[in-house]
């Protein structure tokens, strides 16, 4: 699988907008029982008895029951695994729901961490995806295995004779029977909960440096194969659905309900997970610093600056178009520099630049490559990681709007020039195809200029503006009445050098010729 990933790595690094800056701390951890996260591959310890398994919960039930018939326990879920055997196959599992784990849950861990792969399973290849299934579930076409039939509960049960079955009772009974007593709390806690809490960030520059919601990010709770899971809100709060008396592991997905994911996990799971340890089932609440584990620091900035960029695309705020949904953001904690490939969404590999090249690799690639690289070494502060993310979903907005053929031009200049100058990446503005570079550019850095001055304040940043191409001239006009959006519906796909634009944007707003004039030739 990784052998794939080597031509959309060498091209993200060219491709790349040049944004350096002084590397920050690699490691922390959360303010959690000095939990430490840790991002290698999981190790597993010992298999532990599944307590929900229908065997081990009719034994209980028995325990506790003695004369009542074992009957009243039976099979309602499935814990099985599946192993896709290329990425559509894995797709058919996304598109079904499922809360796929890349692990068992029914091991110990040892060291937790960000992925796991199945030593049996050759590295290149999918490794095993575990799931929890209804009794009834239909299984698509793809190589399974049902490892356990499990009895899960969420409430008191009442029998088909009408006599009442006290679930905590017979969970903790289960437990106990199973060898796991030491998951379950303390009598002087005991007692069935949902988990919630919140998730929270601190961004010393903004909010008067206090504590504000992880937005929109999926937090995963299980004990073994009971598994539920919840978004939070734009404030950070979650709840869980479903009732737990036992230790929980608690987990963040990045994976947002806005539409896009956040890294990957061993290449072929599209979203970065990061674990918080096991705590009570009361719930978890975590506060995010920058002393925190610098990943899950950075995951969670570009995850707010996401959530907000995209809701603020709505037409009653900047009213432009968003990224496309399914949007596959990738951080790398090595390199300065960012970038908008958009290859996830079809670029290059659909179109006539490397899909000859690729041949039957394409499809591959374009499943599994981001739309979006994010360069976290040069962006140690909140404020310079949410500046550099929305510059690059100025530029998937951009995409969202000119498409595919405009987008394989800007690339091929970016491609060239980056070629021919010996590493310049927007090059000097005289090469061929240069127009696509120049009008994207100066989209990209005025809307980030203006989001970084919203948020912060002070006077609007000068973001862009010593390079050949001039973000001044849309600062220009919007000091004078032309917003953001009459700006946007002027960037279309034939909107290729800066004299279509300044004759697209005189369309665009009758009556503001004069004022279009004098920007342009201001900067000219």
């Amino acid at each position: 699988m990784k052998k794939y990933l080597v031509l959309p790595m060498l091209l993200m690094t060219v491709l790349s907008c040049s944004k350096d800056g002084p590397a920050g701390p690699d490691a922390g951890k959360i303010p959690h029982d000095d939990y430490f996260l840790a991002h290698d591959m999981i190790v597993l310890g010992e298999k532990l008895q599944n307590p929900y398994k229908t065997e081990n919960v009719r034994r209980a039930y028995t325990s506790l029951y003695p004369t009542r018939s074992g009957s009243d326990i039976s099979t309602n879920n499935l814990y099985v695994r599946f192993l896709p055997d290329d990425s559509s196959e894995y797709g058919i599992l996304e598109e079904l729901g499922l809360e796929l784990f890349d692990h068992p849950v029914d091991y110990a861990i040892i060291t937790d961490g960000d992925y796991y792969h199945d030593p049996s399973i050759d590295e290149e290849s999918f490794t095993w995806q575990y799931a929890v299934v209804p009794e009834d579930f239909e299984f698509p076409d793809v190589r399974y295995e049902i490892l356990d039939e499990c009895f899960i509960a969420d409430s008191d049960i009442t029998t088909r004779s009408g006599e009442t079955i006290d679930w905590d009772a017979l969970e903790a009974e289960a437990y106990r029977m199973t060898g796991n007593a030491d998951r379950l709390l303390p009598e002087t806690k005991a007692g069935k909960a949902r988990p919630s809490g919140r998730i929270t960030i601190t961004d010393p520059h903004a909010n008067g440096g206090k504590p504000f919601g992880v937005s929109g990010v999926r937090v995963r709770c299980n004990t073994f194969v009971k598994i539920a899971t919840a978004y939070t809100d734009r404030d950070g709060y979650y709840q869980m659905s479903k009732n737990f008396s036992a230790k929980v592991n608690y987990r963040l997905v990045f994976k947002n309900e806005k539409g896009f994911a956040i890294g990957f996990n061993k290449v072929i799971v599209p979203a970065s997970t990061s674990a918080l340890g096991k705590a009570e089932p009361q719930g978890l609440s975590v506060t995010v610093s920058t002393d925190s584990d610098r990943k899950l620091f950075n995951r969670s900035v570009v995850n707010n600056a996401a959530y907000d960029y995209i809701t603020r695309c709505a037409d009653n705020d900047m009213g432009i178009a968003p990224p496309p949904s399914d949007l596959r953001i990738w951080l790398f904690s090595d390199l300065t520099a960012s970038s908008a490939v958009m290859i996830h969404h079809g670029a290059l590999v659909e179109g006539h630049l490397l899909s000859g090249f690729l041949g039957v690799f394409s499809g591959i690639i374009s499943y599994f490559a981001p739309d979006i690289t994010i360069g976290t070494q040069g962006n140690p502060e909140y404020r310079d990681l949410y500046s550099t993310t929305c510059h690059e979903l100025a530029h998937a907005s951009h995409f969202s709007k000119a498409g595919k053929t405009f987008w394989n031009n800007y690339i091929l200049f970016v491609l060239s020039s980056w070629i021919s100058s010996g590493g310049t990446t927007y090059g000097d503005g005289t090469e061929p195809l240069a127009g696509y570079c120049e009008v994207g550019e100066m989209w990209a850095y005025y809307l980030e200029s203006k989001m970084y001055k919203e948020r912060y304040g002070g006077q609007t940043p000068s973001f862009g503006t010593s390079f050949w191409f001039r973000p001044q001239i849309f600062r220009y006009l919007d000091d004078r009445g032309i917003s953001r959006s009459d700006i946007f519906q002027a960037l279309e796909t034939d909107v290729a050098d800066i004299e279509i634009l300044e004759e697209r944007l005189r369309e665009v707003c009758p009556g503001k010729e004069s004022v279009i004039e004098q920007a342009f030739n201001r900067y000219d």
